[in-house]
């Protein structure tokens, strides 16, 4: 038994990397469904059948929990699961409650009531499809009131990473930048609304300002992992090897994957 990990492409092997590394003694599965991505500019309900297809693919494999690290599957896929699709004696848990519970200082599960935080000013840079779900904006304001989320969609971005081309993503991360603060000036926190903008972090600092604090998911991922897990051992194996499957082509996404991480990554077809 393993825990799942499912993403629509590479981006979500920044998630892995980090709660790999803060939980060693846990078995992975990872699941990138290549072959369909980008999510990004897909429709709601292409999202949602690609997501379940994926999921049933890691509870075959023996996952009884499955961490969406997609911010688009979560945003516009999740609820919709677990409202009636998710078996009782199985856990679909998204990679964007973590990154807000961050922002709003909760801890996963706490269920008081929405309070004023500290930040007011908060821009969000994600794909287009997470951008339209509003998710996070929902997911925000049960946990806080009186903060002001401006959201840029980040066309091309997720791309041009994939490509390995990152000139182009850092020209990309610099002009969408330049796009959130003509609408928004002065932001005092960023959220990066996707699993691959990890790797350009330092690019998105870069252009905010020393003086944004730039929210990133994988570390904040990993640590709410490891206190589900504390929680609930009986949803995880113990093994501490990790399994790479995808529904594209092995070799190929295997040489983008060992690129992407920079050490050698094997693929198996799903």
């Amino acid at each position: 038994m393993a825990v799942g990990i499912f993403d629509s492409g590479l981006g979500g092997l920044t998630v892995l990397d980090a709660v790999a590394r803060r939980l060693p003694e846990v078995e992975f599965t990872y699941l990138g469904d290549n072959a369909n991505a980008p999510y990004g500019v897909r429709d709601a309900d292409a999202i949602y059948e690609l997501t379940v297809a994926g999921v049933q693919r890691l509870f075959d494999e023996g996952c009884k929990l499955v961490i969406l690290a997609c911010n688009t599957a979560s945003a516009a896929a999740l609820r919709r699961m677990q409202e009636g699709w998710i078996p009782t004696d199985k856990r679909v848990l998204g990679v964007f409650v973590p990154l807000i519970e961050a922002l709003t200082e909760r801890r996963w599960g706490d269920n008081s009531p929405p309070r004023e935080v500290a930040v007011n000013c908060v821009a969000l840079f994600a794909t287009p499809a997470t951008v339209r779900s509003r998710a996070f904006q929902r997911e925000l304001s049960f946990r806080a009131v009186g903060v002001d989320v401006e959201a840029q969609a980040c066309g091309g971005l997720v791309d041009a990473i994939e490509e390995g081309d990152m000139i182009l993503a850092e020209a990309l991360v610099r002009s969408h930048v330049d796009a959130l603060k003509r609408k928004m000036p002065e932001p005092q926190a960023a959220m990066l609304g996707c699993t691959h903008y990890p790797l350009l972090q330092e690019t998105f600092q870069e252009a905010l300002g020393p003086d944004v604090r730039v929210f990133s998911q994988a570390d904040v991922v990993a640590e709410s992992l490891a206190d589900y897990l504390a929680r609930r051992p009986e949803m995880a194996g113990e093994g501490g090897s990790t399994k790479f499957l995808t529904t594209g082509d092995p070799r190929k996404v295997s040489g983008q994957a060992t690129q992407f991480l920079r050490r050698e990554i094997r693929f198996e077809k799903a």
